[in-house]
């Protein structure tokens, strides 16, 4: 079982991500609505695994993963996205983010992507 935050500034996005991870036995731990609070929350929670938007006011989740990884290079970060933003996307694996979903996405896709994630 992971411990996972979940950061979208869409509270139903946090809800659809829940929706797939809780039934395969992981835990969520927190949830962010931006930037800056996901990574005051990943100093205080230290989750296993991050779910990322990349669109988001304050401090967009691009900002967010770098705070992240340069506070922890191991942490496992999966970017959470709209289509249209593969070039940011393309920054985020860059920065070393483990893998990106594409939003709308099927339960399994996420399920997927975080178990990749995890076993890395």
């Amino acid at each position: 079982m992971a411990r996972i935050l979940i950061v979208d500034d869409a509270k139903f996005m946090r809800t659809l991500v829940k929706d797939a991870l809780i039934p395969i036995g992981h835990e969520i731990i927190g949830e962010a609505e931006n930037g800056n609070e996901a990574v005051e929350l990943y100093k205080k929670l230290r989750p296993d695994l991050v779910t990322m938007d990349i669109t988001m006011r304050e401090k967009d989740g691009i900002e967010a993963a770098e705070e992240i990884l340069t506070l922890n290079p191991q942490a496992k970060i999966i970017m959470v996205t709209a289509l249209g933003q593969e070039n940011l996307l393309t920054k985020a694996i860059k920065l070393g983010v483990k893998d990106f979903v594409v939003k709308p996405f099927p339960p399994e896709r996420l399920q997927k992507a975080a178990e990749k994630a995890l076993s890395n």
